[in-house]
Formats: structure tokens, C-alpha cells, sequence
């Protein structure tokens, strides 16, 4: 690869943001097949690619947004495949809190107003108002290495949905539910959902699409030896 690629990249990775605010327009199809052929292009553990993925749009978006909602509106138990964090400590609790109030203060939801916040962290399970949703899953039997796949498969189709005019937003709280997504989607008991992507055009002058959260300098997340 030539080295004056790397800007081009840098300009993806710059300008991707995940997206809270939809258009209802859905995507032409050859958009999303283009999308999919670049993003098979993720490199995996002996090439096994363990992906699978299963967009799902229209009717069936909607049946599944209205099952997921009820669920979590109930505060049904979570029943991921994949256990979620333990606890957020240190400076990832601290990470996770800034980026928690640069949302709410978009939307300017006050500190103690929990009944709103809670109302927008339900719109996970609207997709957004996004026309579509990939799910991705992965083999159970790959074990963490097969999740690991499938992560590299997820930036490399937010990349090349950057890259195609599409916005974006990785959507762990879609596999909150993973049994109801199953029974949906039909896929197997062998197969482990990882997470899903709510995809479409971005409302660009949406107040919630307007912040952005910062990364840590290469100094924090980077040791040198030798």
C-alpha cells in the first residue's frame, strides 16, 4: 500500500461519528452490497471469517424494534451471548461518563431528569430511525477469537459505509437481548450475536449528531520498548 493512502484514511476515521438521528429513506441496495463486498475484505484468524451478517430493513425492522423495545421498557434481564462489562473503573469509568454527558447535554437532558435519559437510551431499540440493521454473528465454537474477527469485520464496514456517504452507529445494546434477536432472525444456538449496526443517512443538523467525542493521545495507549 502507498504510503499517501494513509490521509484518505485518516479522513474516514475523522469524520465517522455514530449517528442518533436518522433519515426513514432506505438505502438503495447496490449502496449496501458495496458496503458488505468491502467490508468481506477483514482479515481473520486463518481466514476462518466467522462473520455472518443479516441486514434486516421495512417490516421486519420494525417487528423487531417493537419486540426489543417492550423488552427493555419492561426491564426484562439482559440475555447477551457475550457478558457484558463487569463495572467501568478508573479512567474508563471517566471516559464512559464524558461521553454520557456530551449526549445528554446535546439533547439538553439535565443531570437528574432520568426519566428522559432513559427514554433516549430506549431509542437504541428504535435503531435510531434508521431503514436498516445489520447483525453480526459469530461461531460459538472460535470462542473470543471469533468475536475478535468479527469486531475487525464491524470497523471495516463503518469504514466503508464512511466511505460510501452512510452513517453509522454500533449498537452493543442490541445484543442486550440476544434470544429475542434469535427467534427473529432464526439464526442458530450455535451462532453468538456480537452486536448489531444501525445504518442509513444521517440528519446532519440534528443537535444529537453534532458533538464528538474525543480519543486519548498516542502517549496514553502506547508503550515503547527498545
Amino acid at each position: 500500500m502507498e504510503a499517501t493512502t494513509l490521509p484518505a484514511l485518516r479522513q474516514l476515521l475523522d469524520s465517522r461519528y455514530s449517528c442518533r438521528a436518522f433519515e426513514p429513506t432506505p438505502l438503495d441496495r447496490s449502496t449496501i452490497q458495496g458496503i458488505l463486498a468491502a467490508a468481506q475484505r477483514t482479515p481473520s484468524w486463518c481466514n476462518t471469517q466467522p462473520w455472518q451478517v443479516t441486514i434486516v430493513s421495512g417490516a421486519a425492522l420494525s417487528k423487531l424494534s417493537a419486540a426489543l423495545y417492550e423488552k427493555a421498557a419492561q426491564g426484562a434481564p439482559p440475555t447477551p451471548d457475550f457478558p457484558f462489562p463487569e463495572a467501568y473503573l478508573g479512567v474508563y469509568r471517566e471516559r464512559r461518563k464524558v461521553c454520557g454527558v456530551q449526549l445528554y447535554q446535546s439533547l439538553g437532558i439535565g443531570r437528574d431528569d432520568r426519566a428522559r435519559a432513559r427514554e433516549q437510551s430506549l431509542e437504541n431499540f428504535r435503531f435510531f430511525g434508521a431503514p436498516h440493521a445489520a447483525f453480526i454473528t459469530t461461531d460459538e465454537s472460535l470462542g473470543f477469537y471469533g468475536g475478535l474477527d468479527c469486531g475487525l469485520y464491524v470497523m471495516s464496514f463503518l469504514l466503508a459505509a464512511q466511505a460510501s456517504g452512510v452513517a453509522t452507529i454500533p449498537q452493543a445494546a442490541l445484543a442486550t437481548y440476544a434470544d429475542v434477536v434469535r427467534e427473529h432472525l432464526d439464526f442458530g444456538d450455535d451462532r453468538q450475536l456480537v452486536c448489531g449496526i444501525a445504518f442509513g443517512r444521517g440528519v446532519h443538523d440534528a443537535a444529537v449528531n453534532g458533538y464528538r467525542t474525543e480519543r486519548a493521545g498516542i502517549d496514553e495507549a502506547t508503550r515503547w520498548i527498545g
